[in-house]
């Protein structure tokens, strides 16, 4: 289990975790400000340029998964992390590794009254010897005030178990968080648990379309990227049906025909994945009415869109655009695409 401290920089996420580690038996304490130094020194520079956060890279959000994983199956017991997480995609990306793994996350919020919290912040002193280092730490945490504040507007407040610490002592807060995980006021999170592959699979995914010929995309929690809606297909489940079912469980529409075959992509194995046959079928056009009905659940998908196939190159990786490319072309031609690793063959 880990038990996640989030909050402003400022809020005392650090100082609560150190005494945190000594209330909960079996706990440690993992900081990922500890992998983002580490990227300095692993990166090239020319990767590095022009990087003000190592949260924007996305090897930082791999890491912290693994870091996390691998410490758990070397110690057991709990991880105690104090990070802050402002994005709400970083958050899913990173729970959503956590959640693959079946590693559950309490998460929890350090939420101090905003005035004490810019008290806080002013009297910080990061580097005793270096008043320009620590002023700079403290332009730093003003500057994400701001993002702060639209996070607990927006998402976090209902994300996370909030613990007021304005008028707490570190260990006072610590003790509050350690009956919270206890008593289980502190739950983990609710994001879908999407086991990890054990050998080549069958995917099946669903285009659907808006009168103007936009295609549907929906945004993922537990992974980074756009994508279609469908999803794995069972044992001795139909390529068709399996995609069929997704769009039902996913986004709420039950679709009146068996969808129609666009493209079969062979995807080659790359470690850590190990690949396997993607099916694209043709669901066909959605009314303004259908749209309208859309349901998404809110472990699993956070957002839909239709966009054009121009909108999509910003939002779909590579693998998954040359797909949807191909399935459009196919759709046009009224026949259906072999690919292999997304170039057509036969």
């Amino acid at each position: 289990m880990i038990v996640w401290l989030n909050g402003a920089f400022g809020a005392g996420k650090t100082s609560t975790a150190r005494r945190l580690t000594e209330l909960i038996p079996g706990s440690t304490l993992y900081d990922p400000e500890v992998t983002g130094g580490a990227l300095r020194h692993l990166l090239p520079a020319p990767r590095m340029a022009g990087v003000t956060d190592y949260q924007d890279l996305p090897v930082w959000r791999r890491m912290v998964v693994d870091t996390a994983a691998a410490l758990l199956a070397e110690l057991g017991g709990v991880l105690v992390v104090p990070m802050t997480l402002l994005r709400q995609e970083y958050r899913d990306e990173i729970f959503g590794g956590l959640a693959s793994r079946r590693i559950p996350v309490r998460h929890v919020l350090l939420a101090p009254e905003e005035t004490i919290l810019r008290s806080r912040i002013e009297g910080r002193v990061e580097f005793a010897h270096d008043p320009v280092r620590s002023e700079a730490v403290r332009q730093w945490a003003r500057e994400h005030l701001a993002p702060y504040g639209e996070a607990l507007e927006t998402w976090l407040k209902d994300d996370a178990f909030a613990v007021d610490n304005s008028r707490l002592t570190p260990q006072e807060t610590a003790e509050r968080v350690a009956e919270a995980v206890r008593s289980g006021a502190a739950g983990p999170c609710e994001i879908v648990q999407t086991p990890e592959p054990t050998a080549e699979t069958l995917a099946a995914g669903v285009l659907l379309f808006d009168e103007d010929d936009r295609v549907l995309l929906v945004d993922p929690t537990y992974k980074p990227g756009w994508e279609f809606p469908g999803g794995v297909v069972e044992p001795g489940e139909p390529p068709a049906r399996a995609g069929m079912r997704e769009v039902a469980e996913e986004i709420g529409i039950e679709l009146p025909a068996v969808p129609r075959l666009l493209v079969v992509d062979w995807e080659p194995p790359t470690p850590p994945g190990y690949g396997g046959l993607r099916f694209l079928f043709d669901g066909g056009r959605l009314t303004g009415a259908d749209a309208r009905r859309l349901l998404l659940p809110g472990s699993e998908l956070r957002g839909w869109r239709f966009v054009t196939e121009d909108e999509a190159t910003s939002m779909l990786p590579p693998v998954r655009l040359s797909r949807l490319r191909w399935a459009l072309r196919a759709r046009e031609r009224g026949r259906a695409l072999n690919l292999e690793a997304g170039v057509p063959v036969g």
